[in-house]
C-alpha cells in the first residue's frame, strides 16, 4: 500500500520494460495519465521518434499544468531517468503549488530486456537498457533532494503487481467539517478579552487545578477557529496559548498559524530573530512558565497547518488570507502567503510594508476569513473578511459566526500596545472609485444577504453606467424590479387580489397597504435646499429628459419639499415616484411595439368581417370563422383601449405629473423603517403643495385577519382596473425593510395587474381559456428572487449612504442592482 495525495503530480520512474504503462492503467484513470510516447506521436506521428522528445515534453508539461491548475491529479508516464527531465516536472508541480510524487518501478534488467524484445515497436539494443538501468540506480538517492515530497520505490514484479494505491487528503483539506464555527480574529495575548468573547459566544471554559483556562466547550457543539497571531504585545500570551492548545487537543478548536507564532517558534529553536513587535514581552512571560511549557508551545506551532478549506469548500481560513489559486494547495509560497500576505515592495510613511490589496481582486466562490492587518471595522469585500480589529491596540476582539456570518465582538479593556500605524487610516480615499470594484465576477455581502455578480452581467452594467448613467456621486439608489403576485385560479384572471393578499399572509405579514399602481415611468428624484446635486433618473440610472425639462421639474419639486427639509432636519431628500403619463417617456416604445399591432388589427379585421358577411349572404356557412374573427376584433379593440388609456398629450412639463409614494432617505438617515402610512402622508403633502405637478397615490389599508377588509380591497381593485387603472401593489404596511420570523426580507411589494392591462403584456388574445391555462404555468421563482436581491441591495445602499460610508461602498451596491437587471428573467413578469 502506498499513499498518494489526492492532488499531486505523480512521476512514474523506470527503465523501458519496467511496466510503467501497465501500472498506470491498473491504478489511474486513462485521462489522468500523460504518456511521453503519446505526446511524441502527437507532434511527430511516431511514438518512437526520439528527436521529437523536446517538443513532446513541452506539450506534455503544458497539459499537465492545465490539469493541475484545475485541481486534477496528473500522472506522467515516461522513463524520467534523467535529472533534467524530472526537474521539468518538479517545476510544473511547484508552479501550481502541488506536491511532486515519484513512484519508482525497479525491476531486474534481464526482465525488462525480455519484455522489450517482445515489443515490435522497440528496436534499440541491450546497451541502451543497461544505460537506463545505471541511470535508475543513480536516481534513487537523489529524488528527495530534487524536490519530490514522496518517493515510493517498488522492487520487483511481485511487489509492483501487489501494490495498492491509497489516496490521502492534504492536511489543509477539512471540507468534511461543516461547523457551525466561531472564527476568532488576532488575539495577541489578550486573554481577558478572549475569555469575555467566549462567554458572549456561549462557550463554557474548563479550568485546571490551578484555575487556568485549558479548554472551552459550546453547549451546541460549535467549533472555534483561531486565525493565528495568538501571541505578542498582549498581557498573557502563555495563557492564550494554553487555552488554544488545550482546545485543539480536545477537538473543540482549530488553529492556523500567524506570522507571530512562526517568529516565536524560530526563536525557541535557537534561531537569530529580531526582538521586535511584542516578542520580548512574550519571551518574558514564557520565562515565568515551567520549562517544558516552551517545548510544548514549539511543538504545537510547528504542527500547525498554513490554512484550512472547510465546509465542503465554502470556507477558507488563513492568517493573512489566501488567493483562490492557492486554496487547498501545498507549497512554500502558499504557506508564505497564508502567513504574511503579499506586499508591493514599498513601505509607507510609518516604515511598514505596503500590502497588496488581494481581497479587492478576489473572485473565488469560497469565503476567505483572515486577520493579520488590523482594521477598525470588519467588512466583507468580495467574499473575504478580515477579523483583526486591533484588540491589543485598544480596539475589539471579533469573531465571525459561520455559516450565519454574524459578527460578535468585545471591546479591549485598554490599549496594551501602541500601534505604529493608526488603525483608522483609510485604505483609499472616501470618494475614490476604481473600475476594479465593479469588473469581473464579484461577491457582495450587503447586510441583508449575499450575492454573486457574474462577470458578464458586470460588463453589461458597466456599459450602461459608463455611457449613459449619472455621476455615481448622485446615483446613490436604483429601484428594484417588482415581483408579481402568485398566479390566480379565479376564472378568467391571470392575476387577482386574492392571491396577492394570500402571498403577504403566507410571508407572515398581518397588515398591508394596497396602493394604486401608476402606469408611467419609474423616477427617482433627489432634491436639496440649494439645488446642488439635484437630479431625476430612470430605473437604469439615466437622466430622465435632459436639462431643458429636468431642471424646471426639479425646481418645482424642490419648492414643494421645502417644509419637509425643516421638519425632517435634512438638507436633501431622495424620493421614489412614478412619472405620468407613460407616453411622456415611452412614446417611441408605444408607437413601435403596441400602436402598430392595434392599427393593423383595427384596419384588417373589420374588412375581413365585411368580406365574410358578403360570403354568408351568398349562402356559404362561414359562421364559425366569422365568430373567430369577431372575437379577434374585440380583443384587438380591448388591446388598443388598454395602451391608449396611458397615452396623453404633453408639451414641455404641461401634462406631466409625478406620483410620489416613498421618501427613501435624507441627510444621515434612511427612512426604510418608517411605515407606509408615514411615507404616503409625506407624499400627500407634496401633492398639496403643488397639485398641478404631483398626483395622489390612492390606497386602502387591509387587515389580513379580516375577511371583510379583504373583500373591500378586492372590490376596490376591480373598480380601479375597470376604469383603466393598471392595478395595485400590495406592500407590508410596516415599511420598506420588513422581515419574516426567520429574519429574512419579505418582498417589499407584489404587483397585481388588471385583466385588461395584461393584454398589453401577454397579447390581445391572452384571456382565451387555452391561453390562460398555458400562462398559469409561468415560473415566478427567478423573478421573485431577483426582486428580493435587488431590494436588499437597495436597502443596504441607503444604510451605507446614511452612515456616511465612502462613495465606492455605496456605488458597488447600486452597480450590482443594475448588473442584476441583465439576468435572464421573463420580461413579462
Amino acid at each position: 500500500m502506498i499513499d498518494v495525495p489526492e492532488l499531486a503530480l505523480v512521476a512514474l520512474v523506470g527503465i523501458s520494460g519496467s511496466g510503467k504503462s501497465t501500472f498506470a492503467r491498473a491504478h489511474f484513470k486513462p485521462t489522468q495519465v500523460l504518456s511521453s510516447d503519446y505526446f511524441r506521436g502527437l507532434v511527430a506521428d511516431d511514438e518512437n521518434d526520439q528527436s521529437a522528445s523536446a517538443e513532446a515534453f513541452d506539450v506534455l508539461h503544458y497539459v499537465a499544468g492545465k490539469r493541475l491548475a484545475a485541481g486534477r491529479l496528473t500522472v506522467v508516464d515516461a522513463t524520467n531517468l534523467q535529472p533534467h527531465a524530472r526537474a521539468g516536472l518538479v517545476k510544473v508541480a511547484k508552479e501550481h503549488d502541488v506536491l511532486p510524487v515519484a513512484i519508482v518501478l525497479d525491476v531486474p534488467e534481464a526482465l525488462a530486456w525480455e519484455r522489450t524484445q517482445a515489443r515490435p515497436d522497440r528496436t534499440f539494443g541491450r546497451q541502451v537498457l543497461t544505460r537506463m538501468h545505471r541511470d535508475l540506480r543513480r536516481s534513487l538517492g537523489s529524488l528527495t533532494r530534487e524536490g519530490f515530497r514522496k518517493v515510493h520505490v517498488l522492487r520487483g514484479p511481485d511487489e509492483i503487481a501487489s501494490t495498492e494505491i491509497r489516496y490521502e487528503k492534504l492536511f489543509n483539506d477539512k471540507r468534511e467539517l461543516t461547523g457551525p464555527f466561531d472564527i476568532v480574529g488576532d488575539v495577541h495575548g489578550c486573554l481577558p478579552e478572549l475569555l469575555a468573547l467566549l462567554a458572549k459566544l456561549g462557550y463554557d471554559v474548563v479550568r485546571d487545578d490551578a484555575g487556568r483556562a485549558v479548554n472551552a466547550v459550546h453547549v451546541d457543539g460549535r467549533t472555534l477557529i483561531f486565525v493565528g497571531d495568538l501571541v505578542d504585545r498582549g498581557p498573557d500570551s502563555p495563557g492564550v496559548l494554553r487555552l488554544v492548545m488545550g482546545m485543539v487537543a480536545a477537538g473543540t478548536a482549530i488553529c492556523v498559524p500567524g506570522n507571530h507564532e512562526q517568529k516565536l517558534a524560530r526563536k525557541l529553536n535557537g534561531r537569530n530573530v529580531q526582538l521586535t513587535h511584542g516578542l520580548p514581552e512574550t519571551l518574558e512571560q514564557l520565562s515565568r512558565e515551567p520549562e517544558e511549557f516552551a517545548g510544548e508551545v514549539k511543538t504545537f506551532i510547528e504542527g500547525l497547518i498554513s490554512h484550512y478549506v472547510l465546509d465542503e469548500g465554502k470556507l477558507v481560513v488563513a492568517h493573512a488570507g489566501l488567493k483562490e489559486a492557492y486554496q487547498g494547495r501545498a507549497s512554500g509560497r502558499v504557506r508564505s502567503f497564508a502567513l504574511y500576505g503579499e506586499t508591493t515592495g514599498e513601505t509607507d510613511e510609518y516604515g511598514l510594508p505596503v500590502r497588496y490589496p488581494w481581497a479587492r481582486d478576489y473572485r473565488g466562490s469560497a469565503a476567505v476569513v483572515y486577520g493579520h492587518t488590523p482594521t477598525v471595522k470588519p467588512e466583507w469585500i468580495n467574499n473575504t473578511i478580515c477579523l483583526d480589529t486591533g484588540c491589543v491596540f485598544g480596539g475589539e476582539l471579533t469573531a465571525l459566526r459561520w455559516p450565519s456570518r454574524e459578527l460578535v465582538a468585545v471591546p479591549a479593556a485598554r490599549e496594551y500596545y501602541a500601534p505604529v500605524r493608526p488603525l483608522a487610516v483609510p485604505a483609499r480615499p472616501d470618494d475614490g472609485l476604481d473600475i476594479a470594484d465593479v469588473t469581473g465576477r464579484r461577491h457582495l455581502d450587503y447586510a441583508y444577504g449575499r450575492t454573486t455578480v457574474a462577470a458578464e452581467n458586470a460588463a453589461a452594467a458597466l456599459e450602461v453606467m459608463s455611457r449613459f448613467a449619472l455621476d455615481p456621486a448622485t446615483l446613490v439608489w436604483l429601484p428594484p424590479t417588482m415581483a408579481p403576485c402568485s398566479t390566480a385560479t379565479v376564472d378568467g384572471y391571470l392575476e387577482h387580489p386574492s392571491t396577492a393578499l394570500a402571498d403577504m399572509r403566507a410571508a407572515g405579514v398581518s397588515r398591508v397597504v394596497c396602493e394604486e399602481k401608476h402606469m408611467g415611468s419609474r423616477a427617482v428624484v433627489r432634491v436639496s435646499r440649494t439645488g446642488a446635486g439635484d437630479a431625476i433618473w430612470t430605473r437604469t440610472g439615466r437622466p430622465f429628459f435632459g436639462p431643458a425639462l429636468d431642471e424646471p421639474l426639479l425646481a418645482r419639486v424642490r419648492a414643494a419639499a421645502m417644509p419637509l427639509f425643516d421638519e425632517l432636519g435634512t438638507d436633501w431628500l431622495l424620493i421614489d415616484a412614478e412619472l405620468l403619463p407613460w407616453s411622456a417617456k415611452a412614446g417611441g416604445l408605444i408607437r413601435e411595439r403596441y400602436a402598430g399591432v392595434g392599427a393593423a388589427g383595427r384596419h384588417a379585421l373589420p374588412a375581413a368581417l365585411a368580406v365574410l358577411d358578403q360570403v354568408a349572404a351568398r349562402g356559404l356557412d362561414v359562421a364559425a370563422l366569422r365568430d373567430r374573427i369577431e372575437l379577434r376584433s374585440s380583443e384587438i379593440d380591448g388591446y388598443s383601449a388598454a395602451y391608449r388609456s396611458y397615452v396623453k398629450p404633453t408639451e414641455g412639463l404641461t401634462g406631466i405629473t409625478l406620483a410620489p409614494f416613498a421618501l427613501l432617505a435624507g441627510a444621515g438617515e434612511s427612512y426604510a423603517s418608517k411605515d407606509h402610512g408615514w411615507h404616503l402622508a409625506q407624499a400627500d403633502r407634496l401633492v398639496a403643495a403643488d397639485p398641478q405637478l404631483f398626483t395622489t397615490t390612492r390606497r386602502i389599508v387591509v387587515d389580513l385577519s379580516d375577511p371583510a377588509a379583504e373583500a373591500e380591497a378586492i372590490d376596490w381593485w376591480l373598480s380601479l382596473t375597470a376604469t383603466g387603472g393598471e392595478g395595485m401593489v400590495v406592500k407590508p404596511y410596516a415599511g420598506l425593510a420588513v422581515t419574516d420570523d426567520k429574519g429574512r426580507l419579505v418582498q417589499p411589494g407584489v404587483k397585481c395587474r388588471g385583466r385588461e392591462y395584461l393584454r398589453i403584456i401577454y397579447g390581445p388574445e391572452y384571456t382565451r381559456p387555452e391561453q390562460l391555462a398555458g400562462l398559469r404555468q409561468r415560473n415566478l421563482g427567478r423573478k421573485r428572487s431577483l426582486a428580493l436581491r435587488e431590494h436588499g441591495l437597495g436597502l443596504a445602499a441607503l444604510d451605507r449612504l446614511a452612515e456616511g460610508a465612502p462613495l465606492w461602498r455605496v456605488h458597488e451596491l447600486v452597480f450590482a442592482i443594475l448588473a442584476a437587471e441583465s439576468e435572464p428573467v421573463d420580461p413579462r413578469l
